[in-house]
């Protein structure tokens, strides 16, 4: 299998996307596949450029093993169309934003992340920027389910 590149995105790239970004690599370098992907994370608005994930979610992420810490935001460019294979949005106004931004021949790789989970009936991952930890907490079981099974349907490619 060939290294997939995966891009994940949201809104401002400091709760949703950079929580995925980190479960997936984790969950990748847990079950030995960590060299078949490259990952990151980008937002589709450039609010929160340089800024480290939220503190909240750095914190929750971290009771389940994750560190965030190193991750940075950033902001979706041109080159991450033609450079990544799997382009992943938290919800439909993300995805609605990258296919806006998107040269056609590129659409094709632009999708929603929970379009991998198994056990979620969820479209989109809730932005849990303004509400309590429990959002959080639902960012990472939704981010862990669909990493599962984003990883399951690389290894078939």
């Amino acid at each position: 299998m060939d290294k997939v590149c995966v891009l994940l995105v949201c809104m401002g790239n400091i709760c949703r996307s950079p929580t995925a970004e980190g479960v997936l690599r984790h969950m990748a370098d847990r079950e030995g596949v960590a060299g078949l992907f490259e990952i990151d994370s980008a937002g589709t608005h450039g609010y929160h450029v340089g800024a480290p994930p939220d503190t909240r979610a750095q914190k929750a992420a971290l009771r389940r093993g994750y560190d965030l810490s190193a991750l940075r935001a950033r902001s979706v460019n041109e080159l991450d169309f033609t450079h990544f294979d799997c382009i992943l949005a938290m919800d439909r106004d993300n995805l609605d934003t990258l296919r806006r931004a998107c040269p056609t021949e590129h659409r094709h790789k632009i999708g929603l992340f929970l379009e991998y989970a198994a056990n979620y009936d969820d479209e989109e991952v809730p932005d849990p920027y303004y509400g309590g930890d429990a959002g959080f907490e639902r960012v990472l079981d939704l981010a862990e389910d669909a990493a599962r099974g984003l990883i399951a349907a690389m290894r078939t490619k």
